[in-house]
Order: structure tokens, then C-alpha cells, then sequence
């Protein structure tokens, strides 16, 4: 079965992959795009549902809402503004020292039309613009980056769990196309989760945050932790004596949206370093390899 990714937006329910019609109808006087006044409510509907089951180290968070009667709406879509996972990514892509921080997760629940992305994704950086600024009443964050990857996960017994993404909704809202992130090898969980590097890293180092990452890869299945044994090397025992698969990745396609005036978007994207061509939309996702 091949599925043309033109036609149809991937989105996440309960952690698993389902899709939409990308142009079926979608009523913007039914929804609004705000902030959300605390980070948890961002936190919880992220982790009920992105196929990931983590959440980023939030900067901004926005909701999408639908209005659902007299004074009554319903969440139905996160976006968040996250601090960046390689600080050094703005400068290596050509945007120098321009501040910048990513946009670490973005979904809309199933019950939501399939051409919503990009109205909501539009609304969400402009108040990212507007309510994060410097002192000199620009954006704080002129440069916003984004991430699609596009490996699909598989767990143990090989079902597909993640199908991989190619960024169509970031090509449909005008991103500027920078190429791959770095390659890299990730590891995968038994139930198909990708291990996040920044949580490994802070266990290496036992960093704030290391006894949530211990207990996540216990449950996960590795070893206990020896008696005195040092951080870094409980990882790379874990890794190895656990049901852990490793897995090369090509690295993560890469998208940038710039904020403030057309003047000084304009400026900003030329110092940017175009990566080619949009990636194709095309590949039978069923004939992906993890």
C-alpha cells in the first residue's frame, strides 16, 4: 500500500498514527489559538497522545481550542515553543548568534480537520512574536526551528509504530528547507520509543533529571544499577544488556520559520543556509526500513 503524504495530514491519538484529509473542510469561527496558562495542561495532552511520550523543556505553549458551546471550548491541539536540543544548531544553519529556540511539539487531535495545521501553526508564532519580545519590543525569538523525522519506529516483533514525517504542513506554512540534522544512532525501546539523547546525557553526567531517565529505562527493561557503579558507565551497560536496539539515523529533516518584521525576515533568512529542494512526499511508508 503506498500512501501519497501530499494528500493527507499525519496526526497522533492515544500514541499511535492516525491521518486526515488534508484539504477537507475546516471552519476557523469554530476554534481559537490562545496561550495556555500553565505548562501541565500543555505537558498532559502531549504525553497522552504524541507518539513520542515526552514532552520538551517548553519556552511557550498555545492551545488550540474549539468552541464548543455558550462559553464552553475543548482542547484539541498543542503547540510548543521549546528551548533548542543543540544550542549551537542557529549558528551552524547561518543564522550566527541570533537568538532562536525550536518548535519541539505540535499536534492537533483527531476530530479536527485536516487543513488546521497550517491555521494554527500561523496563529501560534505570531503570539510567540508578540508576547515574547526584547527590549526592544522585537520578537525575542527571531528564529524558530523545526524538526521532521522521517524513520519510522518499529517495535520488537516489527509493527510499525511511528510511520516517519516529512514536515508537509512546515512546506505548506513557507519554511525555509535547511537540509538533514547531523546523523546520528538512536536507540529504540522494545515498544518501538525512541531513548532521548538529552535524557541519556543527563544520566551520563547525573544531571538534573538523571532518576527520571534511571526509572524510565528500568521500566523499559535494563539491568539495576550496581552498588558505586558510575553514571556513565551504568548507560553504556544498560544499552548493551538491555532489549535495546540500536538504529542509524540519516538525521531529522529541518524547517525554519522567522519572526518580526517583513524587513528583518527577509534579512534573517538570507544568512540562512538553504538545504535544496523540499523533501519528497511520495515514499510507500510501508516499505521504510527502522
Amino acid at each position: 500500500m503506498v500512501i501519497d503524504l501530499r494528500t493527507i495530514a499525519q496526526r497522533w491519538s492515544h500514541r499511535s498514527t492516525t491521518w486526515r484529509p488534508q484539504r477537507e473542510p475546516f471552519d476557523p469561527r469554530c476554534y481559537e489559538v490562545a496561550p495556555l496558562p500553565h505548562t501541565r495542561i500543555a505537558k498532559d495532552f502531549v504525553l497522552a497522545h504524541h507518539y513520542s511520550g515526552t514532552f520538551p523543556v517548553a519556552l511557550a505553549c498555545y492551545g488550540l481550542f474549539e468552541r464548543t458551546g455558550w462559553q464552553q471550548r475543548l482542547l484539541v491541539g498543542v503547540v510548543v515553543f521549546s528551548v533548542p536540543v543543540q544550542a549551537k544548531a542557529g549558528a551552524a544553519y547561518g543564522a550566527g548568534s541570533t537568538r532562536f529556540c525550536d518548535l519541539g511539539r505540535f499536534l492537533l487531535a483527531d476530530r479536527v480537520g485536516g487543513n488546521a495545521e497550517t491555521w494554527t501553526l500561523r496563529r501560534a508564532l505570531k503570539l510567540l512574536a508578540a508576547e515574547h519580545q526584547d527590549e526592544h519590543r522585537r520578537p525575542k525569538f527571531p528564529l524558530v526551528l523545526a524538526y521532521s523525522d522521517p524513520v519510522p519506529r518499529t517495535d520488537a516483533r516489527g509493527t510499525v509504530r511511528f510511520n516517519g514525517h516529512y514536515g508537509g504542513i512546515y512546506r505548506e506554512k513557507s519554511a525555509l528547507y535547511l537540509g538533514r540534522a547531523t546523523r546520528r544512532r538512536i536507540w529504540l525501546a522494545p515498544d518501538g520509543t525512541s531513548l532521548s539523547d538529552r535524557a541519556l546525557s543527563k544520566l551520563r553526567t547525573g544531571g538534573n533529571g538523571a532518576a527520571y531517565t534511571y526509572e524510565q529505562l528500568r521500566r523499559h527493561g535494563a539491568p539495576n544499577r550496581a552498588l558505586g557503579e558510575p553514571d556513565a558507565a551504568y548507560v553504556s551497560r544498560a544499552l548493551r544488556e538491555g532489549p535495546f536496539r540500536a538504529v542509524q539515523h540519516p538525521g531529522n529533516h529541518v524547517y525554519a520559520f522567522t519572526l518580526g518584521s517583513h524587513a528583518s525576515r527577509k534579512s534573517l533568512a538570507a544568512t540562512l543556509r538553504a538545504g535544496g529542494p523540499y523533501p519528497t512526499h511520495t515514499d510507500p511508508v510501508n516499505t521504510i526500513g527502522p
